[in-house]
């Protein structure tokens, strides 16, 4: 630890780093009251576009936090981006160019609406983070006033058994001072905290290399009313995707975009803009483009997961515990989410009322969706060499040689007909990286702040990331099922209270319910909130009842993130007893032992890495 003069703030929480999972974290302990310090060392915008895509999931805890509207009010409408399309070419006037090779319905727009809209009463977002980061940073400045600082860099820190210390660099003034904290939430990316802390990344990196370049350009003449992203499939992609194009509004969108990010594979590090521009007009097709670039960014794609997600009073969240190609759109979701789970649980123990155990109940929840999330990134990525194979495509293929092939392809002749078969086979492969919402809503905790009750679990995300099926069982999120309220309808998700334990009941056992509850919250300290679901609540369509998956006197109790902790039906004796067990259990046991299918989640990472790097 490098020696300041002195300690200049003690918090019960810091949190280094300003993106979205440091920002959420932010929003959601200033919700609850909890003093917390953020600290960036740069500002609060973004300078390249990033991530783009928030799920259901995440959109929900946005609703939360007050910022949804404002994200939905910043992305495209919704007719004008729910599709992905595969194509040979934008111009160009060989046989086989500007052949559109497939397209595909995505995050849930198109045939997908209906199933998503079970799933949540969000609906998927799309805004780029350079929008993003800078509205969540002024939503959580305005809920914290002088909470959320910019310029400051954490250099170093010290976990010792009651306290972090943290060392801060003042970038405005050159000056170094001492944090102390209670908790720390790193959200750095792993910059500093998880390498001072020896926390290790395990999982390939500089899987494969990346240019991406923001640019304004007109596109009209060569895109359609309703894509968001195409694949250039393409000779220079040596066997893969020769190009990447994804619009990026700001004001219209679709062929009326005139921000995009273009990623184009060939353009090494260090190569000059007079060079990247005349090879991005040659693959694309498109001899004439007139192009502004704004900013270049090189990057690999890595797969890792960190070997702990806590280290004493740190946790860490976000890119800072593991690092997924952008395929699927599961990176910034899977951070967002780490800290819906942590935040919770944090509140919990600085409120007094759960043990530290709780805490450990984070690294067992999130290790093993991020692990799977890492690999089923990188199984995605590696899916377009199966469009470029079916086409004729090959990595060791002359350009002019390629585009033979690409002309067989587009070709009237039975070779021709027999790969576009193949090619279109290979398209509907994709579409689970643009369908998966079972991965992004079914996934559940099945060790952690839960009380499993033997029941078998639907199609878990490894069996089909597709098919979600909604239930009730532990571990599960809540089923979205609207109820009515007075003149309107309330989904089950809204109802689930910030803080302590939310139980749902049926309203022949409300009063009963209501006693036990509030028995067992002045004894623990915890809050519990009783919603009737047939009661001054009516379950439209009795949906409820055949997702709860238990009679109509049990209770199922959710935990502010959403997840389902315990659900029972003890006798009307027994309930009190029960409900008082299972709180405690949840807040105080900690996790089961570690999940020994853990191995296998990495060595599956490493798989997924080796085929993509081909």
């Amino acid at each position: 630890m490098t020696e300041t003069a002195d300690i200049r703030e003690r918090v019960p929480v810091l949190i280094v780093g300003g993106g979205p999972s440091g920002l959420t974290s932010a929003l959601l302990l200033a919700r609850a009251g909890i003093d917390f310090l953020l600290l960036e060392r740069r500002d609060f915008t973004t300078h390249f576009p990033r991530a783009h895509l928030l799920n259901v999931r995440t959109m929900e805890i946005f609703h939360d936090v007050g910022v949804a509207d404002d994200i939905y009010a910043r992305s495209p409408p919704e007719d004008r981006w729910h599709k992905v399309r595969w194509s040979t070419s934008l111009g160009g006037s060989r046989p086989g160019q500007r052949a559109t090779i497939g397209e595909v319905p995505a995050w849930g727009g198109g045939p997908d609406t209906p199933r998503y809209a079970e799933a949540s009463p969000r609906r998927f977002a799309n805004l780029p983070q350079l929008r993003l980061d800078t509205l969540l940073w002024q939503r959580a400045d305005r809920l914290a006033p002088g909470r959320v600082r910019p310029h400051q860099e954490v250099v170093d820190i010290d976990g010792a058994e009651d306290v972090v210390t943290v060392t801060v660099l003042d970038r405005d003034t050159g000056e170094r001072y001492l944090v102390q904290a209670d908790y720390v939430i790193a959200a750095d990316g792993g910059r500093v905290c998880a390498q001072r802390l020896d926390v290790a990344l395990r999982g390939p990196r500089a899987i494969h290399e990346i240019t991406s370049l923001y640019v304004e350009a007109d596109l009209r003449r060569y895109w359609d009313h309703e894509t968001l992203l195409t694949y250039v499939i393409g000779p220079a992609g040596q066997g893969g995707p020769a190009a990447t194009l994804q619009a990026l509004g700001p004001d219209h969108w679709a062929n009326e975009s005139t921000e995009w990010v273009f990623g184009v594979h060939g353009v090494g590090r260090g190569t000059p803009e007079d060079e990247i521009i005349p090879r991005v007009r040659s693959v694309l097709g498109i001899d004439d483009l007139e192009m502004r670039i704004n900013a270049v960014s090189h990057w690999a794609y890595e797969g890792v997961v960190a070997e702990q997600f806590r280290v004493g009073r740190v946790f860490l969240v976000g890119d800072s515990a593991h690092r997924h190609p952008p395929t699927g759109g599961l990176g910034l979701n899977t951070g967002v989410q780490d800290v819906f789970n942590l935040c919770w649980k944090l509140i919990a123990v600085l409120r007094g009322y759960a043990g530290d155990a709780l805490l450990d109940t984070y690294e067992a929840e999130r290790q093993p969706i991020a692990t799977f999330n890492v690999e089923h990134s990188l199984l995605n990525a590696g899916k377009h060499a199966g469009v470029a194979a079916a086409i004729g495509l090959r990595a060791d293929q002359s350009e002019e040689h390629g585009w033979r092939e690409v002309d067989v392809w587009a070709s009237d002749t039975p070779e021709g007909r027999q790969r576009r078969a193949a090619s279109d086979a290979a398209i509907a492969s994709n579409a689970e990286d643009f369908s998966q919402l079972n991965v992004e809503a079914g996934f559940s905790y099945e060790r952690g702040a839960v009380i499993p009750d033997g029941t078998p679990a639907p199609p878990r995300p490894s069996e089909s990331p597709i098919e979600f099926t909604p239930t009730a069982r532990p571990g599960h999120h809540v089923p979205h099922v609207y109820l009515a309220a007075g003149d309107g309808w309330v989904s089950t998700v809204d109802l689930v209270a910030a803080e302590g334990f939310t139980l749902f009941v049926s309203a022949g056992d409300e009063q009963a319910w209501q006693e036990a509850a509030g028995s067992v919250a002045a004894e623990s300290g915890c809050p519990l909130s009783v919603v009737s679901v047939d009661g001054y609540l009516a379950d439209r369509d009795s949906t409820w009842a055949a997702v709860r998956g238990i009679g109509p006197g049990g209770v199922v109790l959710v935990r502010p993130d959403k997840h389902v902790g315990w659900r029972a039906d003890p006798s009307p004796a027994a309930r009190e007893g029960e409900l008082r067990a299972a709180v405690w259990q949840l807040l105080h046991a900690g996790a089961a032992p570690a999940d020994p299918a853990a191995p296998a989640l990495l060595a599956g990472i490493e798989r997924a890495a080796d085929a993509l790097r081909g």
